[in-house]
């Protein structure tokens, strides 16, 4: 059949059309000169690293489709009819697009059309890929009522397609609910609440992707910023922005937010972790710091040359109450008081009849007797010395932590031994968020334009008040399951939590279709929810292939588990062994004496090394094609109390996304037995 008449063929053809083209647009940036068009060093160096980003931005990935749908609408213009979509504009050399954009507007009905609201699209067409080559393609005719409705193939063998290496893009599966999201506008937070499976990571991560195409410049100005539970996540998930064409996002978890001050090198235990995380404690900082302002005893005398000026006590002690009632930050009032003091000054000055200009203010707000007012009146306060202080110093806490809490509760809050500096305490992640707090009372911090939150629901409210203020003056997107907390701090509410953020007025947006975990597997996790998370909807798992779950009761538990990992290695794609926290080192040793490699969470899977050991505390966020569980009853019991035992478990049993073995020789929890 001649290429003419064979779809595919055509198909084809543009793709490699395509390729060239941005290969040409890659070269066109490669080939720049701008020796001759800087006016110094400082623009040449931007203007380099602008350009190194654009040529990054579009590299070609060989495995990954460079477009993956089509739209032909019915009622454009003739020129603009027929659009490929894909994960990044691409030119010919007239500048004509050959791939449009996904996040382009004319992109958007490649997700939300259906039959029922077609906008003007007559035909939807979905790309198949093997190894990077378009192999298939299947059409969707929107506005013909003699076409049946049906579930696209395509579509579900993208979402089942097994996994090797870190998280992929999803931006050629996005559902309607999904793209909704993903497009919300700038200027407001989501809260999305997705139990597993759901795509509300993808979701997030597409949606900042989203914001800097439709918003590049002031994100670009103001910055945006994705946060992780920990390494292994980020790791796990830093391919997709680059993926599509994004560079610039950073990546951080919460500790390493507000690791700067202190280093921590040690641990609280729960109760005074879940303590030091409550809201109260912002309360505390603030009595802290504010309690160094003291009012004036005696009047300022200032001299300058000949004359002197003298401001009464009274009045000094009316400057310093009306700054410290404005409640500003403590650094900024301490910064603004030697300038009150001496305007207080120069109107005596002008009362006498001179003229003083700024200079001479300036030069007595530098004045040794009006530093000296402002160093007793408005001491300067180093952060990590006054939380230091109050771990450490009965009294003191005593002093300001009055009607906040009991005796017995600033028990918990101090030190068993009082660390004697900065440098030498021991320092625990609830402390350094403490520090953090304390900072920002005293200098504000910086906000970004968008920042993104993910497995929000393990924060305690400090933690909540940490990330809050790094977008003050922004938005964000706020990712969790309510079902999936699992520290003795999680939150139970989202009003909570966003409250604490300083969004209230954030929506929030349930994802209840599940794409990921098969409807068996799901079906058998979601019998934990009523004893956990009761009033929570179960995810809903639209994936036609039920999937595969088995229960398996063992007499020799580690070398059933090896089996089980040989067995799920037959099968093509990623596996995951997730066994409490305490069954590693052995685990590990039965592996490694079966002669079976494993990884560790954050190490990238390959094709020759597919198997990565994984403590319970560490799966959330991860997936894997295949799962073996080890023992569900210790992945309850490692936990400080039963409701975080079963969030775990429950977080382990839905990390697979094409099947599940449960290997035990204890009874499994009763709470997952059929009613």
């Amino acid at each position: 059949m001649p290429a003419s008449d064979d779809p595919l063929a055509r198909e084809r053809a543009h793709l490699t059309s395509s390729r060239a083209a941005l290969r040409a647009m890659r070269e066109d940036v490669e080939a720049l000169d701008i020796k001759d068009v800087t006016a110094n060093w400082v623009n040449a160096v931007v203007l380099g690293r602008q350009i190194e980003d654009r040529i990054k931005a579009l590299a070609d990935l060989s495995h990954t489709p460079l477009f993956f749908g089509r739209l032909d609408y019915l009622h454009t213009t003739q020129e603009g009819q027929r659009f490929y979509i894909g994960r990044r504009h691409v030119h010919d050399a007239g500048g004509d697009p050959m791939v449009i954009d996904w996040r382009a507007p004319v992109s958007q009905p490649y997700y939300q059309a259906s039959r029922k609201d077609p906008q003007d699209v007559g035909l939807r067409r979905r790309f198949g890929y093997t190894g990077g080559e378009l192999t298939a393609y299947e059409d969707e005719h929107l506005s013909d009522p003699e076409e049946l409705e049906r579930t696209s193939r395509l579509l579900q063998a993208e979402i089942e397609r097994p996994r090797v290496g870190p998280m992929r893009d999803i931006v050629a599966t996005i559902q309607p609910e999904q793209d909704g999201i993903v497009r919300s506008d700038l200027s407001g937070t989501v809260c999305v609440q997705g139990g597993p499976g759901t795509g509300k990571t993808a979701v997030g991560l597409h949606r900042v992707a989203y914001l800097l195409y439709a918003h590049r410049e002031r994100l670009a100005r103001t910055g945006t910023l994705v946060i992780g539970p920990n390494r292994s996540f980020l790791h796990y998930i830093e391919q997709v922005l680059p993926a599509l064409g994004e560079l610039e996002v950073k990546q951080a978890t919460v500790d390493d937010l507000v690791g700067g001050q202190v280093e921590v090198r040690g641990a609280d235990e729960a109760a005074t972790a879940v303590l030091k995380g409550d809201a109260r404690m912002a309360e505390l900082l603030r009595r802290a710091v504010r309690s160094h302002v003291a009012l004036p005893k005696e009047s300022l005398m200032v001299v300058r040359g000949s004359r002197r000026w003298r401001v009464p006590a009274y009045e000094l002690e009316e400057i310093v109450q009306e700054l410290a009632d404005r409640d500003i930050r403590y650094g900024a009032a301490r910064e603004a008081l030697p300038q009150r003091i001496a305007h207080a000054v120069l109107v005596r000055m002008e009362q006498a009849g001179e003229a003083p200009d700024d200079r001479v203010q300036n030069a007595v707000a530098r004045n040794t007797a009006v530093k000296a007012v402002v160093k007793e009146c408005w001491p300067p306060v180093e952060p990590a010395k006054l939380v230091l202080r109050l771990l450490g110093d009965a009294e003191f806490l005593a002093e300001h932590a009055e009607g906040l809490f009991t005796e017995d509760e600033q028990k918990l809050l101090l030190w068993a031994k009082p660390a004697r500096s900065v440098r030498t305490a021991k320092w625990s992640a609830a402390d350094a968020v403490l520090v953090d707090e304390a900072q920002d009372l005293v200098e504000r911090t910086h906000s970004l334009g968008h920042v993104v939150l993910d497995e929000a629901q393990d924060l305690s409210p400090m933690q909540y008040r940490a990330v809050g203020r790094r977008c003050t003056t922004g938005s964000a997107t706020i990712l969790g399951d309510l079902a999936q907390g699992t520290t003795p701090w999680a939150t139970t509410s989202w009003a909570e939590a966003l409250g604490h953020l300083g969004k209230p007025e954030a929506v929030v947006e349930e994802l209840t279709a599940g794409f990921r975990v098969p409807r068996e597997v799901i079906a058998y996790a979601s019998r934990l929810l009523p004893h956990m998370s009761p009033g929570l909807a179960a995810v809903e798992s639209v994936r036609e292939n039920p999937g595969s779950l088995e229960i398996r009761h063992s007499d020799s538990l580690d070398g059933d588990v090896v089996a089980a990992c040989a067995e799920a290695l037959a099968h093509e794609g990623s596996i995951g062994l997730i066994a409490a926290d305490a069954r590693i080192a052995p685990l590990a040793e039965a592996l490694t004496a079966a002669g079976l490699a494993h990884l560790s969470p954050g190490e990238e899977t390959t094709a020759e090394s597919r198997l990565t050991l994984v403590p319970a505390s560490l799966a959330k966020g991860l997936e894997y094609d295949y799962v073996v569980l080890d023992e569900p009853a210790a992945v309850v019991d490692g936990e400080p109390d039963e409701r975080t035992g079963l969030r775990r478990l429950y977080v382990a049993l839905t990390r697979a996304v094409s099947g599940l073995t449960v290997v035990h020789s204890a009874p499994v929890p009763t709470q997952l037995e059929q009613v």
